[in-house]
């Protein structure tokens, strides 16, 4: 169950809030639509509920708010209207990472693309697929991770009426297993169809919050739809007839054959039609334009509804769970139970989908206390694990997410031979200019540039592992909380090291191979102290890689991050300089020495060399604006993103 308990957003200047003491529930087993007119503060409403937007109140997800969820993605499949991924990756790269991050199996993300009908587009770019193929992998993301809620916000705007009707049945399948659905929309008659609460809002506040069938009584005129060859006959036969019994009854003609009476029923038309010999093809009572018939009793329609979806759900369940019977052994970090494949028909990737029966996402509802609540399908498997996926855990799931993001574009790749190319091309400049020292002739740094190529390159690197989170949203139901995982920090600044050491040694690497081919290695010579130069150029790649990663995360943009990068030798650097260079007190001569008679155990003199390589890199000016600008970052990091519990 959600409980959405009095969102209020943050005022605006001089207005009223977008969203006011908001207070509803959505129950589990039911698909509730969230109604109101554009503007009315529905996608704040449910930005609220994610903690993606600043205000008062609080949502209870099964009895918890999101940030004390462990895992958000699990709990809570979203799909706020965003684009489904960086435009560059693929369909599938896209969820077999999504699979990563959320912990479940690769192979769910080929059963999800068969689910929603796209099987046929894994590999296609995300960039190059229309607005309803978008809307299906953002669907297929969302019910990725098996979630017991899905938030969607206007999730058929911009689809056809086919593409509709399926998309409603899926959620009506979701629903029928026992899992909550809320939708926003601003079509009254599409609340009317589709879901079984209608919550109604207006500038923000709550308006009513009713069953589909009694918002259809009271919101929503009903009507009597005729198709008859002779509409302009009945249209006049019934005027005159409303007249003559002094009655307000309204006929508008739809069509050439049809003809739609507000005001009367379906007796009275056929009457009158049958007394002045009128052939008539249809008759029947629906709501507003919807084409519904009008429900006798609720009940009937939500049990009418669920029968059929959960009947083919819980088939494909009992199919799962006897294989998994069968044999099948869970690994070490993986949580037992089957993985279950949703039974749904297969949609070919150039047809558009067929209506009939929706699909689930193979959530199976947890019973209550005392045996099954009445009116909600059988659990299927009640002797096996609760989850009907497949959970993968491990403390690498992190790193698993991290290089499928990472590795999943061509930013990577494009990033080096960039910096290769200009990197080569400044070497080969200042060799034929001379006068520069050996060590900035193979980074490739003139004295005007305030960072070598390859420290940019990795400061990009590590700008993007952050910023694209929030320009690409990847984990849609974490982005409130992406900032607060610790796992995923490490492996963001683990990744981000070795590719800023691999870009080094690239840029390098070239840079040498350059000048021995124009030069014959002739501004080059064996140098006779090596360790001490390449501790300080792989200072300086991570220490601009982690100010990349750090900046983006603190200002949630990867251009944030960068511009953080540059700042370090614009302005940090001059300052430490001008520190530096200022008379000392305290000589800090034989500082290896004594930090060696600290020590418990007697390192070898060979070890204070590197100990005084060490403390030379950082107090040269660059350094030591890192170590600052990083020590900064990281306590603005935690200030900012490490406020609630530390999680994943």
């Amino acid at each position: 169950m959600l409980q959405a308990i009095g969102l209020t957003s943050t005022p605006r200047r001089e207005l009223p809030p977008l969203v006011d003491d908001l207070t509803f529930e959505v129950r589990p087993g039911c698909v509730t639509a969230l109604l109101g007119d554009p503007g009315s503060g529905k996608t704040t409403a449910l930005r609220l509920m994610l903690e993606l937007e600043p205000g008062r109140g609080i949502t209870y997800f099964r009895g918890r708010p999101l940030h004390r969820i462990a895992h958000p993605g699990r709990e809570v499949g979203v799909l706020l209207g965003d684009v489904p991924g960086n435009p560059a990756r693929t369909v599938l790269n896209q969820l077999r990472m999504l699979c990563a991050a959320y912990g479940v199996p690769a192979s769910r993300a080929d059963t999800m693309l068969e689910v929603v009908g796209i099987g046929g587009l894994r590999d296609q770019r995300l960039g190059s697929l229309s607005l309803g193929m978008e809307r299906r992998v953002a669907l297929a993301a969302a019910l990725l991770a098996d979630p017991c809620t899905l938030l969607l916000d206007e999730p058929a705007a911009g689809l056809s009426p086919r593409e509709r009707n399926w998309m409603y049945e899926l959620l009506r399948g979701h629903a029928a297993l026992g899992g909550a659905v809320l939708f926003t929309t601003d079509d009254a008659k599409e609340a009317a169809r589709n879901a079984d609460r209608v919550v109604s809002i207006r500038a923000g506040r709550l308006v009513a919050d009713q069953d589909a069938a009694d918002f259809a009584r009271t919101r929503l005129r009903p009507r009597v739809a005729v198709r008859t060859p002779h509409a302009a006959r009945l249209a006049d036969v019934l005027g005159r007839e409303a007249r003559a019994a002094r009655r307000a009854v309204e006929i508008v003609a739809e069509s050439g054959s049809r003809l739609s009476v507000y005001g009367s029923d379906c007796a009275e038309v056929g009457e009158a039609a049958f007394r002045h010999g009128v052939l008539v093809h249809q008759l029947a009572d629906e709501i507003g334009d919807t084409g519904t018939p009008v429900p006798p009793v609720p009940q009937a329609r939500s049990e009418a509804r669920t029968t059929a979806h959960a009947t083919a759900v819980a088939a494909a369940h009992a199919e799962s769970g006897a294989a998994a019977e069968a044999g099948s052994t869970a690994g070490p970090g993986v949580e037992p139970g089957p993985e279950v494949e949703p039974a749904a028909p297969v949609l070919g990737a150039g047809a558009g989908p067929e209506p009939g029966p929706g699909v689930g996402s193979g959530f199976t509802p947890f019973p209550a206390a005392g045996g099954e609540e009445p009116g909600r399908p059988p659990r299927v498997g009640s002797g096996r694990s609760a989850r009907a996926v497949r959970r993968v855990g491990g403390p690498l799931r992190p790193l698993r997410y991290e290089l499928l993001r990472t590795f999943g574009t061509a930013t990577p790749l494009l990033t080096s031979a960039a910096v290769v190319v200009v990197s080569v091309a400044i070497t080969l400049v200042l060799a034929r200019l001379g006068h520069t020292p050996q060590n900035r002739l193979l980074a490739a740094w003139p004295r005007s540039l305030p960072l070598p190529p390859a420290a940019l390159g990795a400061g990009l690197l590590g700008a993007l592992a952050f910023g694209e989170e929030y320009r690409y949203p990847s984990l849609s139901a974490d982005r409130g909380t992406v900032s607060r995982r610790m796992g995923l920090l490490a492996a963001k600044l683990g990744v981000c090291a070795v590719l800023a050491l691999l870009l080094g040694g690239l840029a390098v690497t070239a840079d040498a191979a350059a000048l021995g081919l124009v030069f014959d290695s002739g501004p080059l010579d064996r140098p006779a102290e090596w360790i001490a130069p390449a501790a300080s150029w792989a200072g300086l790649l991570i220490g601009c890689a982690w100010a990349g990663v750090l900046a983006s995360g603190v200002f949630r943009s990867a251009a944030a991050g960068l511009a953080a990068v540059l700042v370090v030798p614009v302005m940090v650097v001059p300052l430490v300089r001008k520190s530096l260079h200022a008379p000392s007190a305290y000589p800090t001569d034989g500082l290896a020495s004594r930090l060696r008679e600290l020590s418990w155990a007697q390192w070898p003199p060979e070890v204070d060399r590197l100990v005084l390589g060490a403390l030379r890199v950082m107090a040269q000016p660059v350094g030591t604006a890192l170590v600052l600008s990083l020590m900064v970052l990281l306590c603005a990091y935690g200030f900012t993103g490490l406020r609630s519990r530390v999680r994943w």
